[in-house]
């Protein structure tokens, strides 16, 4: 497909849809116009300069492709702030980051106002539209500077830092990388793009912008409802679409005579990444909604490097894909050396074209940590490459149990007890073992039907010792009300594990 971007798309069909939030649209000419109006007022009204940075602490909205797109026009680094995080913790981004702009809506303005130190605080609605009123709509030049998107690590097992990727020479190719980066993926703007998750997060924000650089109108859910979405992917016709892997179980739950009635003809990717998927729950997902789950792995410091369809994932279940082309993936020991295939190991990117491909913000120390060699990085996840290079993935190297000397992967640990009829969610973390160092902690929330007793803990048990080894099975359950996941799936496993920890010179 013939490369585009906004730019191309705005003068081609000036009045066609290209965003609705359910609340506000904009179609390609007015999304040119406000991009460029606000990159201009960036840059000339707010007097920042090329890698200044500016932040967006506000709900689902279509502002937020405004900011990211003209941030890239402008040259400056955008930082979208999760809105769960608590307010000590959004003015930690904030401060780290060195925004200068903290741009808000009317749900976060007095948090915005708290914490914003000495940014400035810009409310999307009437002020910013009364802003970007007065700022130019010169068009920017194309050889200047590009900016992007510094987006925060999760933070599940720390302090988040702030990602930056490699940017592109100059805003020409900038632009023109939103859509080759799309058709990558097979996000190549041929239906609407319907956002599930939150826009904070890197995923649904960016691939969504991909998709609409080749022309996909966004179509912006304000928050996750799983009977919302059937209905929108069916009456909006969405063509692509990113979910996480809880929006799956959540989806399983509904009755059976409603997940019957759902049809989505039009309906051609659902892209999944972000957090593990149980091979069960996935065969669950791909046999009512046919062959059209894509899974990835990356993160927000080297994107996508491994791509899987449905078909193939079928022949050869749990894995996340083959290395795209761009890319190099092997495993390594702990002394650096490569590791033949199927031995477990730290997992290793290499990009081809790129030696600089992120650094951590203001984080030099934790910037060579993840680097091998340059160009050769880690996202810390371990797993393995098979004989016919099909990555899979063990888990994350600061989840990994040390039990008597022996490595114990939550995630295998995890996936055995997802089975139980009676779980819902499940969380498996290492908790201080006076003889062993650490032993296997589980916790479980139970489905509605379920109520948490002795007995059922027993049961639980005794079912993952016919799945597991031994030494992998838990030695107790906690049953908690409800696991702390983030909306993007990913578990805050330290809000479970460090209640265990507090007072002991290590944490693993």
């Amino acid at each position: 497909m013939p490369k585009s971007n906004h730019l191309e798309l705005a003068a081609r069909d000036p009045n066609g849809l290209a965003v609705d939030d359910f609340t506000r649209t904009r179609t390609w000419s007015e999304l040119l116009d406000r991009c460029t109006r606000t990159a201009r007022f960036l840059r000339e009204d707010a007097g920042l300069e090329p890698n200044d940075h500016v932040a967006i602490l506000m709900e689902n909205r279509v502002e937020i492709v405004e900011l990211i797109i003209g941030g890239i026009m402008a040259g400056v680094w955008v930082t979208p702030i999760n809105w769960h995080l608590a307010p000590d913790e959004i003015a930690y981004v904030v401060a780290d980051s060195g925004a200068r702009i903290v741009f808000t809506d009317a749900n976060y303005l007095t948090t915005a106002k708290q914490i914003a130190g000495d940014a400035r605080v810009i409310e999307a609605g009437d002020e910013w539209d009364d802003l970007l009123s007065k700022a130019s709509n010169e068009p920017m030049d194309l050889a200047g500077p590009s900016g992007g998107n510094m987006i925060y690590t999760s933070g599940t097992t720390g302090r988040p830092k702030g990602v930056k990727r490699a940017r592109q020479p100059n805003l020409k190719a900038a632009l023109d990388f939103l859509s080759e980066y799309g058709n990558n993926v097979g996000l190549d703007g041929s239906g609407p793009h319907l956002i599930t998750g939150p826009m904070y997060h890197a995923a649904p924000l960016m691939f969504s912008i991909y998709d609409n650089a080749n022309g996909a109108p966004i179509i912006i859910m304000p928050r996750w409802d799983e009977r919302e979405a059937l209905e929108i992917i069916a009456r909006r016709e969405i063509a692509h679409l990113h979910m996480v892997p809880t929006m799956f179980v959540r989806l399983l739950r509904l009755p059976e005579e409603e997940r019957a009635h759902f049809d989505a003809p039009k309906l051609e990717i659902v892209l999944h990444g972000a957090a593990p998927v149980s091979v069960e729950v996935k065969r669950q997902m791909i046999d009512w909604f046919g062959e059209k789950l894509v899974e990835y792995w990356g993160a927000t410091e080297g994107g996508v490097n491994t791509l899987i369809d449905s078909k193939e994932w079928l022949a050869h279940p749990g894995s996340v894909g083959r290395t795209l082309p761009a890319f190099e993936v092997f495993a390594v020991d702990a002394e650096g050396h490569r590791l033949p295939p199927g031995e477990v190991g730290d997992l290793y990117c290499r990009h081809k074209k790129v030696d600089d491909v992120f650094e951590y913000h203001g984080d030099p120390d934790k910037t060579a940590g993840a680097y091998l060699e340059p160009g050769v990085f880690t996202i810390g996840d371990i797993g393995w490459i098979s004989e016919d290079g099909h990555v899979y993935l063990a888990d994350r190297r600061s989840n990994m149990i040390i039990s008597g000397g022996v490595n114990i992967y939550p995630r295998e640990v995890e996936d055995a007890l997802q089975q139980h009829p009676a779980i819902a969610d499940v969380g498996v973390f290492g908790i201080p073992d006076d003889e062993w160092g650490e032993s296997v902690k589980a916790a479980v929330e139970l489905r509605p039907d379920f109520e948490a007793s002795p007995e059922l803990e027993a049961e639980i048990l005794a079912f993952a010792s016919e799945k597991l080894a031994r030494y992998k099975v838990p030695r107790s359950i906690d049953f908690e009300e409800r696991l702390p996941r983030e909306s993007t799936g990913k578990l805050y496993i330290r809000r479970l594990r460090d209640r265990y920890w507090q007072g002991r010179e290590r944490k693993i």
